[in-house]
């Protein structure tokens, strides 16, 4: 049984790795630091164990190492929500960047050991509306302290496969969305202020374009990477979905009112606020090389798995709730009424 090492396997894309993994009969060891947007996760599975830990913590992580010498080490550990990296972005590097230095450091100590990386889309920076979407050969360009922590652990990545032989793997994938998200970003964002018939905060006009990936099909294409990936090889995992904020924002509103027969106007709720400093205007990723050479297609339908998700935190208002009470700039953030 092969070994699998996930950092950062309580968060919304690890978590459901995880549950991907064991699936598929690894053996894995979930090392998470528990943060605010941590979940942690009821598994009762003799392949299963976890472990406590922060990246910055050298000593324990070598131990960790150490004691189950893993044969892959998948990296899902970062902070990131890019409001909060435009206010803390000290925090940002220490987690995403240095975190991910720490990992490579102890997994280079292993022969054989494959490394995958799981970054994002804004690390390329912004397209315009008229730009090819990225791909592989993309330039770097990020222009958030989010995107350019995790712009620096890719390079880290890299020149530790360079330098140091090591077999590594970087996935870019556009905006995940799904149940268990936590209720920072947009999409459970909307979703709440529905439900307490609150103001949708909509950055400027809404007129950025996000690409969406269910994370199902998400954690699919990252196991499939991590198994049969060239080594040294990036992959852009996308599912073609480009939407504008504002039409996204219209069709959670469309699918909500039919799922709950509501049938006040809840466009109204709709309010333009601030642009978010550096907002760059446009994702979009070309997923031809990985449908091409792993074969891989999405499983899922965009509207269903959208519906879907509505209809989970609907039925899980309690879970939202819980997040709002216990983070003072969540609220503070998404409560105007």
């Amino acid at each position: 049984m092969k070994k699998l090492l996930i950092a950062g396997g309580c968060g919304f894309v690890g978590s459901c790795l995880v549950k991907l993994a064991l699936k598929k009969k690894y053996k894995i060891l979930n090392i998470d630091k528990l943060n605010y947007a941590s979940r942690k996760l009821k598994i009762s599975n003799k392949n299963y164990s976890f472990k406590k830990v922060n990246l910055g913590d050298v000593k324990k992580l070598e131990k960790i190492f150490n004691n189950f010498k893993p044969n892959y080490v998948i990296n899902c550990a970062a902070e990131s929500h890019v409001d909060r990296s435009i206010e803390s972005p000290k925090v940002f590097f220490d987690s995403n960047t240095i975190g991910t230095v720490n990992l490579l450091y102890e997994s280079i100590k292993y022969k054989n050991l494959r490394f995958l990386q799981i970054s994002t889309d804004e690390v390329f920076g912004s397209l315009s509306k008229k730009q090819k979407k990225f791909d592989e050969k993309s330039k770097y360009k990020p222009n958030s302290p989010y995107s350019a922590s995790k712009a620096a652990a890719d390079h880290a990545v890299r020149s530790f496969g360079e330098t140091y032989n090591l077999d590594y793997i970087i996935t870019n994938s556009s905006n995940n969305f799904g149940p268990f998200q936590y209720p920072e970003k947009l999409i459970p964002v909307v979703i709440n202020s529905l439900m307490n018939k609150a103001k949708i905060p909509i950055y400027g006009k809404g007129l950025n374009f996000r690409d969406w990936i269910y994370v199902e099909d998400h954690v699919d294409a990252i196991l499939l990477c991590l198994e049969k990936g060239k080594s040294k090889n990036t992959y852009l995992i996308g599912a073609n979905t480009e939407l504008t904020n504002l039409e996204l924002v219209k069709q959670i509103i469309k699918e909500y009112q039919k799922i709950t027969k509501e049938r006040e106007n809840l466009n109204k709720l709709i309010s333009f606020v601030e642009d978010r400093k550096s907002h760059d205007f446009r994702y979009a990723i070309n997923n031809n090389k990985i449908r091409k050479t792993l074969k891989w297609r999405t499983k899922n339908n965009f509207r269903d798995n959208l519906i879907q998700t509505i209809k989970f935190y609907i039925k899980n208002k309690h879970i939202i709730k819980h997040f709002y009470s216990n983070d003072a700039w969540l609220k503070r953030k998404y409560t105007q009424k």
